[in-house]
Order: C-alpha cells, then structure tokens, then sequence
C-alpha cells in the first residue's frame, strides 16, 4: 500500500517531534509521540533487553538523562515507511545524536579534562498506530551502528537525573 502524503507528512512528524521534544526539553510533545504503553527496545544502546512501559515512565527516564546535558541535538532523516493497513506503519529513521557537556560544567562534576561529549549514530526501527487523527509510536527500537566520544557521560546525566550529582 502506498502511503498518502498526508500520511508520510504525519508519520514524519512524529520523528520530528521525538527529536525536538527532547531537544528542546519539551517532555510534553516528546510524550505525544508514544502510546500507551508502549514497547522500547535500546539493547543496541543499554544493553537490557526491551520493555513495555507506561508513557509517563518512558519520558520520565529519558528527561531524567537526556534533560540532564548541558545540550543534546537530535537529527532524524531517511525516513522509509511501510504501510500495514490503512491504520499501522513502520517507520525507519535514520539517527545522529550528540550528547554534550560544557566545559565549565565538566570542571564542577570533577572532570575538567573528560571528553564532554558522546554522538551516536544509527535508525530508529518504529512500529507507529494512527490514534484518531494522530500518529503514534507503539514500538521504539534504536539500532546504534556507531559512536563516537564518551559514553561516560550518559553515567553523568544519569547521575545528575538521579539527584546524586549536581551540576551546580
């Protein structure tokens, strides 16, 4: 089946919407993006294994970490989708993230000579449902094929999401 543009419009600006709400620390539209629950795979990432979680936990883990850099950019492109149906989608997104730390806060976390950034690169594999009128994330697989810099730092932001470090 071939999708309408309206429908590769929405299924995009899903992917679009997941990375600007991250981005730009907007955990309301991050949310939007996902049902609920919905499935997360980041093995490729973490290491665990998938999980079925409520949308409030998904986005509270990832404000916790993500909200926790001094920056992050999230770029998504590529998109290749596959229509099942009038009403399901996978969407594959082509991905680069850049995870960052000024120096200045690496100085006051007591790393002033850390590497201060880790980019990864890799798709996103995602199973979307159109709920009304809207297009939404049912399955979020991240595939990492590359990094770069250190992931050291996501023990940092996970650290500061947790209240053990400050970055004050």
């Amino acid at each position: 089946m071939t999708p309408s543009a309206d429908t590769i419009r929405g299924i995009i600006e899903v992917s679009n919407r997941y990375a600007a709400g991250i981005d730009r620390r907007d955990w309301v539209m991050y949310g939007e993006c996902f049902t609920d629950p919905c499935e997360f795979d980041f093995s490729s990432f973490s290491g665990r294994p998938a999980a079925k979680l409520s949308r409030d936990a998904w986005v509270d883990n990832v404000r916790r970490t993500n909200g926790s850099f001094d920056a992050t950019q999230h770029q998504m492109s590529n998109q290749m989708i596959s229509m099942h149906g009038g009403d399901r989608a996978t969407c594959v997104t082509e991905l680069r993230a850049q995870h960052w730390f000024s120096p200045a806060t690496m100085a006051r976390l007591g790393h002033p000579d850390g590497v201060n950034f880790c980019e990864l690169g890799g798709h996103y594999t995602n199973e979307l449902v159109l709920d009304g009128p809207t297009w939404r994330i049912e399955v979020c697989r991240l595939t990492v094929r590359w990094q770069t810099g250190s992931m050291a730092i996501f023990d940092l932001a996970r650290a500061i999401g947790a209240g053990t470090l400050s970055k004050d």
